[in-house]
C-alpha cells in the first residue's frame, strides 16, 4: 500500500477516469503553480471504476479553476481540503461557458484570423456535452474531447 500524506489546504481530485490524471494535470496547468505540491496516483483500485486516478493538490483553495475541471470530466469528485479535512464535497458540471480552454478547428472561424480573441464556448446541448464556439458555431464535445463532424 502506497501511503501518500495528508495536506492542509487544497483539493484531493478523485474518481479521474485511468490514465487520464497527466493530461488533467497538463489541462489545468497544474505546472506553472511552482508554490504547489501535487501528488499524482493512477491506476489505484477502484470499488466503482476498476482503476482510477488521484490528483492530490497542496495550494490555496481557488487557485484551481473548477469550470475547467468541469469541462475536461464532470465526473470527478472534488474534495475541498482545509486544515487536513475535508470540508467539502463537489461535485462537477459542464459549465455554460469556457475561455480560452479549447481552440476553435474551423479554419474560417474570425478566430484564426484575429488570434488575440478569447477563445469562448458555449454549451448548447447538455446531454450530448455539445459546445459551440460563441463567433462560427463550430461544434466540440467536451466530454470525450473529440471534434464532431
Amino acid at each position: 500500500m502506497i501511503n501518500v500524506g495528508a495536506i492542509k489546504e487544497g483539493y484531493v481530485l478523485d474518481h479521474i477516469q485511468a490514465g487520464m490524471a497527466l493530461q488533467i494535470y497538463s489541462d489545468l496547468n497544474l505546472k506553472a503553480m511552482k508554490d504547489c505540491t501535487i501528488a499524482i496516483i493512477t491506476n489505484a483500485s477502484s470499488q466503482t471504476m476498476g482503476k482510477k486516478d488521484i490528483l492530490k493538490v497542496e495550494c490555496p483553495v481557488g487557485a484551481i479553476d473548477l469550470d475547467v475541471l468541469g469541462f475536461l470530466d464532470h465526473n470527478i469528485t472534488v474534495n475541498v481540503i482545509k486544515n487536513e479535512q475535508i470540508v467539502e464535497k463537489k461535485k462537477l458540471k459542464l459549465p455554460k461557458q469556457i475561455v480560452n480552454v479549447i481552440k476553435c478547428k474551423n479554419p474560417r472561424c474570425i478566430t484564426s484570423i484575429e488570434q488575440e480573441l478569447d477563445q469562448i464556448f458555449f454549451l448548447t446541448d447538455e446531454d450530448k456535452e455539445i459546445y459551440r464556439c460563441k463567433y462560427c458555431e463550430e461544434k466540440y464535445r467536451s466530454h470525450k474531447r473529440n471534434k464532431l463532424n
